[in-house]
């Protein structure tokens, strides 16, 4: 039987990728303060988004998560999370269209504010100072006063993540979301991209469907999933102090949930399994999600799994496989196949941007968009191959118009990174990229159901 779990149970477990508050007892009162906050999420609501993932696990929909790499208190404003929002909504259509499957919407929003950090320290010339961990944390600026972790930063991204998650919810309930805005939805900076053509005439097709739709008699005035979406919010639980704080008794079901966000994920630097990431998410009945990279063995993977899912629950773990395009062949094919020699019920997710980073010749960390596109290639074929379903991709993106990984339909080239290189951790996919990205899935997405309606497809599908 597994330990007795409480909120405050990880506390008593060795963890890493925590930074040191020098004032505890102002660490202290600012997690007394958060814990009479209202709950930036519900329960339901978690519920909700684990019955669209247990779909998900079934082979019947996608997971699509994505947000910045992490949120800056200096970068929040309406129009940057109108424009990452609508760029999400492009990529929810794309693949829902060609692929035939609901689509999961997942933001790394309103909470993505904790990094880890491969040192604990940031060495420029002589000087050496601890690293920037988010805005929640410390400050990017490289000065002694900025890098002291600040626990007053907590309350300030608890109050950007309900000013956001405000937004969020008008925009994916007042109308912005609705199918007849799908030609609206496209970035002035888009216009003259290839993605913006194709994205134009899928939306074409959108519309004649609706037209034909409406003459029907189905409107959205009876059909709300027309008009509105249902999109939530995920981040990483590294700020353990902190997602103890939003943790709340679930009055309902008598469970615990993190209310700070929808989804939390364990990063691959703290998935030790008897240390306290692990032991804080086990106990909690949000969806979980967790990263695998090349390091995972297929045993410590059955591990993990047993731990943050003992039931064998449908939706509540994402496993968001992080290897490379160089490392996916070795590493992916022995996880899917110890995960189902013991009939462990998941979904597996593609993240292709942590793999990828590389520093370029003048200096800039990138991620090349050809070794991303190979990784997401590699991912789907492999699933192929072994019958098991490839549900979701996780990627690092923007609404911004930036240069941060190159490569795409555009070119962007290492000269190019300068231009608009404003991330304050990892590079991020511009919305051209993202809905590259996107279309390639897509046609994944549409090959696979296209070879399930063929007779031989149908075959194989009853044999499975």
């Amino acid at each position: 039987m597994a330990p007795q779990w409480s909120p405050e149970s990880w506390r008593s477990k060795p963890i890493v990728q925590v930074p040191e508050y020098p004032d505890q007892q102002a660490l202290a009162d600012a997690e007394m303060r958060l814990r009479t906050f209202p709950p930036l999420v519900f329960a339901g609501e978690a519920r909700h988004l684990m019955a669209s993932l247990a779909d998900v696990c079934n082979g019947e929909g996608f997971l699509l998560q994505g947000g910045d790499c992490a949120e800056s208190f200096a970068e929040h404003g309406a129009d940057n999370i109108r424009d990452f929002f609508r760029v999400f909504l492009q990529m929810a259509v794309v693949l829902t269209y060609a692929g035939g499957l609901p689509v999961a919407k997942v933001g790394r929003i309103a909470g993505q504010f904790a990094k880890p950090r491969s040192s604990p320290v940031e060495k420029r010339g002589e000087v050496e100072l601890p690293s920037y961990r988010g805005d929640i944390i410390n400050g990017a600026e490289f000065t002694p006063e900025e890098r002291i972790p600040d626990p007053r930063r907590q309350l300030e991204a608890y109050r950007q993540s309900a000013a956001t998650l405000n937004l969020i919810r008008a925009f994916s309930m007042g109308g912005f979301a609705d199918l007849d805005r799908v030609h609206q939805w496209t970035l002035g900076f888009l216009e003259n991209s290839p993605q913006a053509h194709r994205y134009r005439e899928l939306a074409e097709r959108i519309t004649d469907a609706l037209d034909f739709m409406r003459a029907c008699g189905v409107v959205s005035e009876t059909i709300p999933q027309l008009s509105s979406v249902s999109f939530y919010t995920s981040h990483e639980a590294l700020l353990l102090g902190y997602e103890q704080a939003l943790t709340r008794l679930d009055s309902t079901s008598g469970d615990y949930y993190a209310t700070s966000g929808h989804m939390v994920w364990i990063g691959d630097r703290t998935r030790q399994p008897d240390h306290a990431h692990v032991e804080f998410c086990r106990g909690i009945k949000n969806p979980v999600g967790l990263k695998c990279g090349p390091s995972l063995e297929p045993d410590g993977l059955l591990t993990l799994i047993d731990a943050l899912n003992p039931k064998n629950e449908p939706g509540r773990l994402t496993l968001i496989c992080r290897f490379g395009d160089d490392k996916i062949r070795k590493h992916l094919p022995g996880l899917i196949h110890a995960v189902e020699r013991e009939g462990k019920r998941v979904v597996w997710s593609c993240d292709p941007m942590h793999g990828n980073t590389l520093t370029s010749n003048n200096g800039y960390k990138t991620r090349p968009f050809d070794r991303i596109l190979r990784e997401v290639q590699t991912f789907f074929d492999i699933h192929d191959e072994e019958g098991t379903h490839p549900g979701g991709v996780h990627v690092e993106m923007t609404g911004q118009n930036v240069t941060e990984c190159t490569g795409g339909a555009r070119a962007i080239s290492e000269a190019d990174l300068e231009d608009r290189y404003h991330t304050h951790c990892d590079p991020r996919l511009n919305a051209d990229q993202a809905l590259e990205l996107a279309f390639l899935i897509a046609e994944r997405l549409k090959q696979r159901r296209t070879d399930r309606l063929t007779p031989q497809g149908r075959q194989t599908a009853a044999q499975a």
